[in-house]
Formats: C-alpha cells, sequence, structure tokens
C-alpha cells in the first residue's frame, strides 16, 4: 500500500469520526458513561457462557485486523497525538496481534488424593474499567481486550482525550471482530468525550469489580484509592547500567536503539545511562561515532531544560514522544536526518536525566565504580520499581543490580524492548502493573481465582 493510500484511509477515518457530530455507526461508542457500562453489561452476560474455543475465535478475528490496520492505527495515532513514529507504532501493532496471550493462558489446577478431588479455575471479574494513556492509545486497548476477553470479561474505557480518535477507531475494529466471529458487539465500549468526570461515573459504578489504570502516577493512585479492586501501571525511569566487563560497542548499539524505538515512548525504554568511568569515554565515543547520537553542550542542554519543561517544572507535551531532530530544532540547532538521540554527561540531579521524559534525550552519568553505579541507578529509579537494563558480563554484579533495583523488568544485555518478546522472549503488554505487583499483565491477570472441592470422590488410583 502506498503512502498516498494511508493517509487517504487515515483521513476518510478521521472524517467519519468527527467528534462534534457525535460518532455515527460506531460499535462500542456511547455519549455517556453509564451507558457503555450498561452496554458492556449485556455483553458480558453472552461472554461468560461461551466457550474457550469460541472466545478464541473472536480473538484470532481480532488479531486479523490489527495485522490487516497496523499501518493505519500507526498512522493515526502519530498525526493524531504528534508523538512516536510510524514504523515503530507499526512493528508495536505487530507484536500485539502476534504475541498477546489469548485463551492458552487461563489454566486450571488440580489436586488429587485420598480425599478427593480439587480444582483452581480462573473466572471472569465481570465488566472491567480501564484507563488508558494518549502514549500508545490503540497498542493498549487491543492488547488489554484480548486479554480481558480471553478471562470472560468485557472491558469499558475511559481513554485520554488526546487519542480518543485513535482509541475509537481500535474499540470499533474489536466490537467489529467479535461480531464477524459470531459474537456479541460491546465487548469493548468507551465515550465519545472522556473527561475526568466519565472516569470518576467507572471508577464508582456499581458494576464495575475492578480497575486497570495505565497511565500516570495520578491516575494510578485514583484507582488505587477508589475502593476497588486495581491493577496499577504507573510511571518509571529506567536506568540502564554499564560495566567495565560489557561488550561496549554492543551497549551502545542496544541502549541507543532501545532508547529511541518510537521516540522513547514506552514505559520500558531506557531514560538514562550510569557508566562505570573506565568505559565512560569509550561508550560515549560509540553512541556519538556509530550510533547517531548528538553530543549536546551544556548551552544546549540548558536550553532543552527550558524547553520541554513548563515554568511550573512539569513535561512540555509538545516534546514529549518527538525525534531527536525535532527536539533539537526547537532549540535553534538544525541536525541531519541520522542523528536519532541527544546525549550528554551529566550528574544524576540533572533534570533531564532525573525525570521520566519519555523523549529520546540520554543523559550518561559516570560511576566510580560498580557500587557507586547501582546505588546511583536505585536513586535515579526513584523506587517505581518497574524496569531495569544492564550490559555486564559478570553474572554476580548483574545479580546483585537485580537484587538492589528490584524491578518487576529486568533486561540483561539487550535492547529494552526485548522485555516485550521483540528480539527476547515473552509475551508483550502495555500495561507493566509494577505498583500493585502483577508485573506484565496478560488474560490471567484478568481473572479470579476460584476453588472447586469434590470430597472423597473422583480419585482413581
Amino acid at each position: 500500500m502506498t503512502e498516498s493510500q494511508i493517509k487517504s484511509i487515515v483521513g476518510e477515518v478521521m472524517a467519519k469520526m468527527q467528534l462534534s457530530s457525535g460518532v455515527a455507526g460506531m460499535h462500542g461508542v456511547f455519549s455517556d458513561m453509564n451507558t457503555a457500562i450498561e452496554k458492556a453489561k449485556a455483553a458480558q452476560k453472552v461472554v461468560r457462557v461461551m466457550s474457550m474455543d469460541q472466545r478464541e475465535k473472536i480473538i484470532s478475528c481480532i488479531r486479523t485486523k490489527i495485522k490487516e490496520n497496523a499501518e493505519t492505527f500507526a498512522r493515526m495515532g502519530v498525526d493524531e497525538t504528534g508523538m512516536g513514529n510510524v514504523g515503530d507504532k507499526i512493528l508495536k501493532h505487530l507484536l500485539v496481534a502476534e504475541k498477546t496471550p489469548g485463551t492458552e493462558d487461563i489454566r486450571t489446577e488440580a489436586w488429587s488424593g485420598d480425599r478427593g478431588l480439587t480444582l483452581i479455575e480462573m473466572g471472569p471479574f465481570g465488566v472491567i474499567g480501564a484507563i488508558t494513556p494518549c502514549t500508545n492509545p490503540s497498542e493498549t486497548v487491543l492488547c488489554n481486550t484480548i486479554g480481558m476477553l480471553a478471562g470472560g470479561n468485557t472491558v469499558v474505557f475511559n481513554p485520554h482525550p488526546q487519542a480518543i480518535r485513535t482509541t475509537i477507531f481500535a474499540i470499533n475494529l474489536i466490537n467489529e471482530a467479535s461480531m464477524e466471529a459470531g459474537g456479541p458487539d460491546n465487548i469493548a465500549c468507551t465515550v465519545e468525550k472522556p473527561t475526568l468526570d466519565s472516569s470518576a461515573v467507572m471508577m464508582k459504578h456499581k458494576d464495575i469489580p475492578l480497575l486497570v489504570a495505565t497511565g500516570g502516577p495520578g491516575v494510578v493512585t485514583a484507582v488505587l484509592s477508589s475502593g476497588k479492586r486495581g491493577i496499577g501501571a504507573g510511571a518509571g525511569n529506567p536506568p540502564a547500567l554499564v560495566d567495565e566487563t560489557a561488550d561496549i560497542r554492543k551497549a551502545a548499539e542496544d541502549i541507543v536503539n532501545g532508547c529511541t524505538f518510537d521516540n522513547n515512548l514506552p514505559c520500558i525504554a531506557e531514560k538514562e545511562i550510569i557508566a562505570v568511568d573506565g568505559i565512560c569515554d569509550e561508550l560515549m565515543r560509540y553512541m556519538v561515532e556509530e550510533q547517531g547520537c548528538y553530543l549536546a553542550s551544556k548551552d544546549i542542554q540548558d536550553r532543552l531544560v527550558a524547553t520541554v519543561f513548563t515554568e511550573k517544572g512539569a513535561l512540555n507535551r509538545k516534546c514529549v514522544g518527538r525525534s531527536a531532530k525535532a527536539l533539537l530544532k526547537m532549540v535553534g540547532v538544525d541536525v541531519p536526518d541520522n542523528i536519532r538521540c541527544i546525549t550528554f554527561e551529566g550528574p544524576k540531579e540533572h533534570p533531564l536525566i532525573a525525570e521520566e521524559l519519555m523523549m529520546p534525550i540520554l543523559g550518561v552519568v559516570r560511576a566510580k565504580n560498580f557500587k557507586d553505579a547501582v546505588e546511583q541507578a536505585v536513586w535515579l529509579e526513584h523506587g517505581n520499581r518497574h524496569s531495569a537494563h544492564i550490559h555486564s558480563k559478570n553474572v554476580d554484579r548483574i545479580t546483585e543490580y537485580a537484587r538492589a533495583l528490584d524491578t518487576a523488568i529486568l533486561v540483561k544485555n539487550g535492547p529494552s524492548y526485548a522485555a516485550l518478546g521483540f528480539g527476547g522472549e515473552g509475551f508483550p503488554t502495555f500495561t507493566i502493573a509494577s505498583r500493585t505487583g502483577e508485573g506484565l499483565t496478560s488474560a490471567a491477570t484478568f481473572t479470579k481465582r476460584r476453588r472447586c472441592t469434590m470430597s472423597d470422590s473422583l480419585c482413581i488410583r
């Protein structure tokens, strides 16, 4: 499909979804949250009695539609939010389609002995309320829905307003897939105009037993304060430690690849480097000479600080998810297209290092030795327990680092995205519940355990 054809498709979708005049013809989209929950509840009554094979047919159809629309999703997301880049977003959607766990993740456990048989089966919560971000809008909605549906649930989303069109397109596609596979409409629902009020209605509604929040610390705190069961996927500031035993050239390549993927939007992406003194200069040389990094002077650093932060110290949303070239242009620096990351050396307290930016800005902190590097990494991770990365060939050091950081994700000697099954083993997710302890969520996360015991029977010897 050509560039012009894709742009034409995106234009047609956007025209169809002009929110000022409603979202006519879109499945799962309603004017108010109460109606959305009511419709999802009706659909869940159908879903919960479906066989696993029936649910899997719907999921298979969703996967197919994601693959068919991966480029459209990617372009819509970039066009609507201004964040990330199309090529990497296509890869993320294909990853969701191919590797998100489905019904195979729902497993039954059994005990058999002299006193009978006991089963542990995974049952649905019902209608799940989910809050999603603008950084990975369609990816989060699609990935979450596959897992939630596999567990027998339906879901109501209160998406970030900055990504509502992309989210609505994803929800419509999900419901079309369900109906094509013989399932009900409204397995995923949302509102035309999500607000804080619609979010509050969802969090307080009697028919929502489980809340899932993917976003910043504020929204996660709100969900965890709701009085309901909550799964919280909050912020991170993943450090990447490099010691003198590492393959330094490979470390430079892996770290920059991970940091620049989708312009640093993934929460697991490398946000800063802590390098042991003996190899720090060599690492930065490879980053600048071979990996497309721009070495920012003190003046450029100061200009970047003034640009990417507001006067109140908050992140400038116009900078989040932008390319290194675009960020440098904002501060009056023109660079060639091969520049994909901005780097510099600074103390751990530097605002471009200490704060999670979600931009391809990669500050380097020099450490006296490995012990000092670990201490600085722990400080920079800020106790989020989200993600951390290390490049070392010393197993004892890797173990020490893992125990000190205590994160949901630890990537050793690879780019951060390997943790999501992209160039590494395992499954992807866009809801990493570091704060509430579930870690990488999947279908099983969205179920509750039920014990069924047959006493003194069904024990065949």
